[in-house]
Formats: structure tokens, sequence, C-alpha cells
């Protein structure tokens, strides 16, 4: 399984940004995938899931109502719409996928990574 994300960037504060994550390979319809992020100095952290039968969504607390996931079953492609960016939102944000249904908000528990997207929000 190989995932790739792009939509990256530099935005000033309040501005945003849709990352993209493309999933290819063996893939399956019981997948769930994340996005998490990893700003300097921090451990990787969950930002948001969807799962991709039922496509329900979860969201990490501080990015409630700011962000919003989706997918596209036919282009096997997730998506992270990211409104009124704030500089702490500034991170590599990296996309992953777990072949099971049960959702996870470990990172340690995805066994799939893409090579991650820089983030910068400026203020």
């Amino acid at each position: 399984v190989q995932l790739v994300e792009s939509g990256g960037g530099l935005v000033q504060a309040g501005g945003s940004l849709r990352l993209s994550c493309t999933v290819s390979g063996r893939t399956h319809d019981r997948y769930v995938v994340g996005w998490f992020r990893q700003a300097p100095g921090k451990q990787r952290e969950f930002v948001s899931i969807i799962t991709w039968i039922g496509g329900n969504t979860y969201y990490r607390d501080s990015v409630k109502g700011r962000f919003t996931i989706s997918r596209d079953n036919a282009e096997n492609t997730v998506y992270l719409q990211m409104n009124s960016l704030k500089p702490e939102d500034t991170a590599v944000y990296y996309c992953a996928a777990r072949p099971f249904t049960v959702v996870h908000y470990s990172p340690g528990q995805y066994n799939y990574w893409g090579q991650g997207t820089l983030v910068t929000v400026s203020s």
C-alpha cells in the first residue's frame, strides 16, 4: 500500500488549505485512513480519521469546526480541508492507513504512511 500526500504550503493565519492523500496498492474497503501531524520537537498526533466503509469521521478537539475530512472512493483519495488555520497548526502532516475496521488514534496502530507534507501558518 502506498500513500501520497499533496497540498501543503505556506498560508497566513485565518487562511485555508486542502490536503490530499491518494491510496494505491493492495487496498480494500476495510481501511481506516487518518491524518496526523508532527510539529518540531513534538510527538506525532492524531488530527482526523475517516473509515472507508460508512465514512465515519473523528477529529481532535482543537480542529473541530475548522477541519473537514472526506473521501472519494472512486479516486481512492482522502482529503483534509483546513479552514481558519492558526500558527499552532504548523506541522508536517502525514496520511496513514490501517487495514482494519477498528479506529485508533495512536500513530503506532497505523501500518502505512505517506512521506508527509509541510503546512506552515504565519501569524
